[in-house]
């Protein structure tokens, strides 16, 4: 993540303000994309076994990686 303060901070704020009113983005079209996007799982496999990150890893997940596969490769 960036930190950024002062006069970078603004500028960005600013652009960010035009680009939401050029399209015609809302505040509340914001928090809705982030609600929608916290829901989508972090983890996939081929046969559509998902897993948000939460809890105890899923036997479908711990299985690929006992045999070798990555954890990095079945996520979003």
């Amino acid at each position: 993540m960036f930190d950024l303060d002062g006069e970078a901070r603004e500028r960005l704020i600013l652009w960010i303000r035009r680009r939401m009113e050029e399209y015609g983005i809302t505040l509340e079209d914001l928090a809705a994309a982030i609600t929608e996007s916290e829901k989508q799982p972090m983890y996939r496999d081929a046969y559509g076994n998902t897993w948000d990150g939460q809890g105890e890893i899923p036997p479908w997940l711990a299985r690929a990686i006992h045999a070798g596969q990555d954890m990095e490769h079945f996520r979003c």
